[in-house]
């Protein structure tokens, strides 16, 4: 059964007392807008020179604005619109949850939650005064679906930074989680072919059409770089590695960094390369879009 959705028009609203708050590279402004039929919060930080703008989709736990790493995000020169996910925090409308289970990673979730994100992509651009500044989306997780559904409908999402988002379908991944059971020790007792024989061939625990990221990443053409921890015992990297590099051979402008040490949070602790390799990536492909839009 194909499911529905009424796109509503952008309303961008200010909250009735803007709060500001600045630092020596940024300034912070809180925003809300319109999201099927609910409002939205969040929080865009404006650096004094900015050559990028991204959007974080949140993972699948109930989040609020990630203003921790939009700060280190704006400290980079790339402005940030960060929000609270919807049902929590200032934002209106249900949190579907629990993190595993049929209904937070079920299509009409994941829509829903791609729908978020890319109104928070035309509230930003309404907001940019650089109508130039490409913009992108920064995610962790659950993003990895949500980001590439977002894209293939909104033509502002110029490209795609994901740490640990998966290429394989929802239900393959639940399988895979399954499997693993939160033992941290896992890849010390199994092997990768083990690992892949479950996740393609174990029964499905709940009866629900899966989506698969590949199919929306195939429509599109835009730059995504990838970010796994090979210790991750929520995705399979290696598999979808394997994905991300046949995707590759078919032109498409996709890449990706594993880091041997990091599990699925690739960017905890005192450890700052991958936010590093985002980071310069980020400036890259800014550059190039820029230098793109100048010869045309």
């Amino acid at each position: 059964m194909s499911i529905k959705f009424l796109f509503l028009s952008l309303l961008f609203i200010t909250l009735p007392e803007i709060a500001f708050s600045q630092s020596a590279d940024f300034t912070i402004q809180d925003v809300k807008f319109q999201s099927q039929g609910v409002t939205l919060s969040g929080s865009i930080l404006t650096p004094k020179k900015i050559f990028a703008a991204v959007v974080i989709v949140h993972g699948s736990d109930p989040v609020k604005r990630e203003l921790e790493f939009a700060k280190r995000l704006a400290s980079e020169g790339i402005a940030v619109l960060t929000y609270d996910k919807r049902g929590v925090g200032e934002s209106g409308g249900v949190y579907v949850g629990p993190s595993v289970g049929t209904n937070n990673i079920d299509t009409a979730n994941l829509n829903l939650l791609s729908q978020d994100a890319s109104e928070a992509v035309n509230t930003f651009r309404s907001n940019l005064k650089d109508k130039k500044i490409p913009i992108g989306l920064v995610g962790f997780s659950q993003a990895g679906w949500i980001i590439p559904i977002a894209a293939s409908k909104n033509s502002q999402i110029k490209f795609m930074v994901l740490f640990s988002g998966p290429t394989i379908t929802t239900l393959e991944q639940l399988r895979f989680q399954f499997y693993t059971n939160g033992n941290t020790n896992f890849w010390e007792n199994h092997t990768e072919k083990d690992a892949r024989e479950h996740t393609k061939n174990d029964p499905d625990r709940y009866q629900f059409v899966g989506t698969d990221p590949k199919t929306f990443l195939n429509t599109l053409s835009i730059p995504g770089i990838w970010l796994f921890g090979e210790k991750d015992i929520q995705i399979p990297v290696k598999l979808c590695i394997e994905q991300l590099n046949e995707m590759k051979a078919q032109g498409k402008p996709f890449e990706y960094t594993l880091f041997p040490s990091r599990g699925h949070n690739t960017v905890s602790g005192n450890i700052t390369l991958p936010f590093d390799i985002s980071i310069q990536w980020i400036k890259e492909k800014a550059l190039s879009t820029k230098k793109a839009k100048k010869s045309n």
